[in-house]
């Protein structure tokens, strides 16, 4: 598929780009030429675009590893997997996530550097329409940069057209009616900017909106005390943890549930922290990741049967994202993970929007109440390779001898 950057440009132009956009119908977005949600980095690389050209909306599984040493530039990083055509045609041979028709809603996005935004964009490079909830305080200065284009350099698919947002409603998932709203954030001036948006009302002007969705996605997470080792968290701040991080989901899912579309998919993001200890991610946060990976499995059980609809979460590792780094040692836990895991690579954001992509794809159709660990490997690790005293053990380990059994 011996084309230039340009040419991919025009190939796509020529196709109907602008069938990627979220009000085209299914029909027009088969003549745009689409492919998975490559990093931005990726994106300004002619040889990873040239790989790139698809069948529109959909996102091949015949993918090659890019494999980079150089650490200097973190979209070269080892192991990053870009999604290519091989027959030659602009078709894909293998396998393909296909998602044009289908409509997500994704909470708790409020820039371009976290996972809900790579899970957004994965989605919306499988062809599904994007709609996102931003928390109230955060909305105005989100709404602001993706007008005055500051995150279009993250919204880049690699056939050079940018993934579009349908729209952007107020968020606050604490909140499930307009009555659970306290009387000091109704008066707060960081909410004023909006109105409707308790989980309820979000869901309700979902409904009248778009009258239906396919895809439900949870990336929300809240613990003011997540500095606190447990012992010293207070009542007041673990509940709170469990409140914004784990029944959010609870709610999100009883809302927005009768009006998803049978088949349909519900995606959470957990950590390690819910079964490991993970000194240092405190104020009841681990605990609401092991409440929120127990509710999955219920949820799974109970909205399965109720509404037909898929229950999962992933286990993503340490990502250097504004919220991670409000713990205030998100690179040690990042080199930690580098050091010690199967896959010796740091994680990215793309990885868990592949993930999420295929959670909510047909491929995924018996998968429900599941945990699926994305983080190089590291949940199957019992010990840090990296530990002096395992160094110290490893070299005074007699030879092995070989006896015959």
């Amino acid at each position: 598929m011996a084309a230039t950057l340009s040419s991919c440009k025009q190939a796509a132009a020529a196709a109907g780009m602008a069938a990627m956009h979220s009000s085209v119908s299914a029909t027009s977005s088969s003549a745009a030429l689409v492919s998975m949600g490559v990093s931005r980095r990726y994106a300004s690389n002619s040889a990873m675009l040239l790989r790139s050209a698809f069948i529109p909306g959909t996102v091949s599984l015949r993918s090659r590893a890019v494999v980079s040493n150089n650490r200097s530039d973190a979209g070269k990083r080892s192991g990053h997997a870009v999604a290519s055509s091989s027959n030659g045609t602009g078709g894909s041979s293998g396998l393909s996530i296909d998602l044009r028709g289908k409509r997500a809603f994704i909470a708790g996005v409020a820039d371009d550097q976290g996972f809900g935004w790579a899970i957004a964009k994965a989605l919306a490079a499988a062809g599904a329409e994007i709609l996102l909830g931003t928390w109230v305080p955060a909305l105005n200065i989100f709404e602001t940069s993706l007008r005055k284009g500051k995150f279009d350099e993250s919204r880049l698919l690699p056939n050079g057209s940018l993934f579009e947002i349908a729209k952007v409603y107020p968020l606050d998932a604490v909140y499930d009616t307009p009555d659970d709203v306290p009387d000091d954030v109704k008066s707060n001036k960081r909410y004023a900017v909006a109105t409707g948006w308790t989980v309820k009302e979000v869901a309700e002007s979902v409904k009248n909106d778009y009258g239906s969705i396919d895809i439900l996605v949870h990336s929300l997470a809240n613990g003011p005390e997540v500095t606190k080792p447990l012992l010293d968290t207070s009542r007041k701040g673990y509940l709170a943890a469990i409140s914004a991080s784990s029944y959010s989901y609870v709610s999100l899912l009883k809302y927005f549930s009768p009006f998803m579309n049978p088949g349909g998919s519900s995606i959470s993001l957990t950590y390690l922290a819910s079964e490991k200890t993970i000194p240092g991610y405190g104020g009841g946060m681990s605990s609401a990741k092991a409440a929120l990976e127990s509710d999955t499995r219920v949820l799974a059980f109970e909205v399965g049967r109720k509404y037909k609809i898929r229950v999962n979460t992933i286990s993503a590792g340490p990502l250097r994202s504004r919220a991670a780094k409000a713990i205030g040692f998100i690179d040690d836990m990042i080199n930690y993970s580098t050091a010690n895991a199967p896959l010796q690579k740091e994680l990215d954001s793309d990885e868990v929007g592949y993930s999420a992509a295929f959670l909510a794809s047909p491929l995924a159709s018996a998968i429900t109440g599941t945990v699926l660990y994305v983080d190089n490997g590291l949940h199957t690790m019992g010990v840090a390779v990296d530990s002096p005293a395992i160094s110290k053990a490893a070299a005074s380990t007699p030879a092995k001898v070989n006896v015959a059994a």
